[in-house]
Order: C-alpha cells, then structure tokens, then sequence
C-alpha cells in the first residue's frame, strides 16, 4: 500500500544532509591550510574582514562575522599578539579604536587567501569553473538575505549595513 505522504527515501536529497556534508568538508580541508593562524577558519574570516577595511571596529566585526562581542575582544587580542592587526585610534570619535591589519596581517592574508582558493577548488570540484561562481553568487546571496535567529531578525549582511548607516548620522 503507498502513502500519500511518501518520504522522500534519500539522504542526498536532504537540504541539511547536503549542507553539512559540505560544511564538514570544507572546514575539515581549511583547517589544515589555516596552519598557527589564530582561532583557524573562524580567525581567518575575521582577518579577512579587517583586511576589507569596511568594518570601523570589533562591535561591526563582531556582528558581521555572528561572533559574540565579548569574544571579539579575546580574538582579536590574539591577532594583535601575533602581529596581524592593531588597534587605532578612530579619526572620528577618540573614544573609540579601530581594528587596523598590519603589514604582516595583509601579507598571511594574501598567503591564506591562495591556499583556501585552492581548497575551494577541490570542495567545488564536482561543479564546472562558471557554475562554482554562481554557486558563489547564490550563496553570498542567501547569506547576506536569511534573516539569523537574533532578537532584531537581521542577517549579518543587514545588521551590519544598519549599524554602518546610523554610525554615519
């Protein structure tokens, strides 16, 4: 006898199996190209942002990256430890620091950046060089527009813009 509500039978059919299995496999591939970065992928992401520069301090950071401010602080400690970043006086409010990247902090960024391009590749090699950019694409999209399980219901992206936009006023 069929059911009406027939599951569909395959794992691989599964968003959430489909994204974790992704997930783990980029993570378990980047952390080894992270080598003695501080705090691994979740470092590297973080000296990305300070490397973009559009990020005025660890509270922007903080929220675009969904890393909880008080660890913020911890993190990026340890990247002004290691010599990858220093914070700054503000030229708009002394009161408050900017996180600034160090010449040594661009440069294990331009270094990183290659090895997790490389990685990439290997994790996306089952899609054609045109299709791994819209898969890029898509991804940033959906990133940038889900609304996270925060109080306020924005996306990091969003929060971030928000913040950006009344800092300015």
């Amino acid at each position: 006898m069929s059911n009406s509500t027939d599951v569909k039978g395959s794992t691989q059919e599964d968003f959430g199996w489909t994204l974790g299995v992704l997930v783990r496999n980029y993570q378990n591939a980047s952390t080894a190209a992270m080598g003695g970065l501080p705090h691994g992928a979740r470092g590297y992401q973080v000296l990305v942002a300070v490397v973009g520069g559009e990020l005025p301090n660890q509270l922007a950071l903080a929220q675009h990256l969904g890393i909880d401010r008080t660890v913020m602080t911890y993190l990026i400690d340890d990247f002004v430890q290691a010599g990858l970043v220093e914070r700054q006086l503000s030229p708009v409010d002394r009161r408050a620091r900017i996180v600034a990247a160090t010449d040594e902090g661009k440069s294990a960024l331009t270094d990183l950046q290659r090895r997790v391009a490389e990685i990439e590749d290997v994790v996306l090699a089952a899609l054609e060089p045109a299709e791994r950019e819209v898969f890029r694409t898509l991804l940033r999209r959906i990133a940038c527009h889900t609304p996270d399980a925060s109080e306020n219901g924005l996306g990091a992206c969003e929060a971030v813009e928000r913040m950006l936009g009344s800092a300015g006023n």
